[in-house]
């Protein structure tokens, strides 16, 4: 009995048939191809598993990127809105400003104008005099000696900061003649031995006030009258231009080398009826960035 078989072409249909469906190529290289019985090729199947891990791992890197890049940018932001001593590693030294309080000008009197303002033509200062004084910077101790009675100062004080004693006597006559009303005075040493003195003068009008100081006082180069510990004064080039104000302006000198016991820096403020002295010293070197800082926000209070 002649055994039959079955035509090739069935064969290989079921073969066809039996085959695995070719799954879905996930890999963006080309997939490989296989010889199937009868010459018919097939695309191989993909390697499934690893193709799943490297998207696995993919997405565990995007994810980590994301989460980093939030984090990072949260810490960014914090670090932006911290004050730079506030960040561990960036603290920075102090630059030499004092820590004064928080200063704000006196109240005026019910119904009385600003020093500059236009309906006061004579620049009058009606806030109480002894609050347009700087506070005490903390730390600092207070000077008991310029504290005055009830706050106000006798002439003799204040002149015992110039140098010579005929000049005292000449200073004391132009006070008088130029129509002084009140002396306040506030003066403090701080830590590091540096011994600031403010003196503020009151006459009736800014027209006195600024004649006094540019006629009699001061020149651009150097001040008429030393003071003590400071025989020789000029003009302070490194004072910066850009603390000058609307209406208060100063003329600061300083100790011209070479220095004595210490070096003294001072400087005459004229702000409408009121004249302003600051004086600071300190043995060795008086350090310029203090003396700016404290002109400056006495004129700003002043102004």
């Amino acid at each position: 009995m002649t055994e039959q078989r079955a035509p090739v072409e069935s064969v290989e249909r079921d073969e066809r048939t039996v085959s695995p469906p070719p799954s879905p190529v996930t890999s963006s290289e080309p997939a490989e191809a296989q010889t199937l019985p009868g010459g018919l090729q097939e695309l191989a199947a993909p390697q499934v598993k690893k193709d799943r891990r490297v998207l696995r791992a993919v997405l565990r890197w995007t994810a980590a990127v994301v989460v980093f890049g939030v984090v990072g940018a949260s810490a960014a932001y914090g670090v932006s809105r911290m004050e730079r001593t506030d960040v561990p590693g960036l603290a920075t030294e102090s630059d030499g400003r004092w820590d004064y309080p928080t200063i704000t000008r006196p109240p005026l009197p019910v119904g009385r104008p600003a020093p500059f303002a236009e309906v006061n033509k004579a620049g009058a200062h009606y806030a109480d005099l002894r609050r347009l004084l700087l506070p005490v910077p903390r730390g600092a101790k207070a000077d008991a000696a310029l504290r005055g009675k009830d706050g106000w100062l006798e002439k003799k004080t204040f002149l015992a900061e110039y140098a010579v004693k005929k000049d005292q006597t000449k200073i004391r006559q132009l006070l008088t003649d130029y129509g002084l009303r009140h002396t306040a005075a506030r003066g403090w040493t701080t830590p590091d031995g540096t011994h600031t003195r403010i003196y503020l003068l009151q006459f009736n009008t800014a027209v006195v006030s600024e004649e006094l100081v540019a006629r009699e006082l001061t020149t651009y180069g150097s001040p008429v009258y030393p003071l003590r510990g400071a025989t020789v004064a000029e003009r302070d080039d490194d004072f910066p231009g850009d603390a000058a104000l609307e209406n208060a302006t100063s003329f600061t000198y300083t100790e011209s080398k070479p220095y004595g016991a210490e070096q003294v820096r001072h400087a005459y403020i004229t702000a409408g009826d009121t004249i302003g002295l600051v004086v600071q010293s300190r043995k060795g070197t008086a350090d310029a960035i203090p003396f700016q800082q404290t002109v400056t926000l006495e004129c700003q209070l002043l102004d």
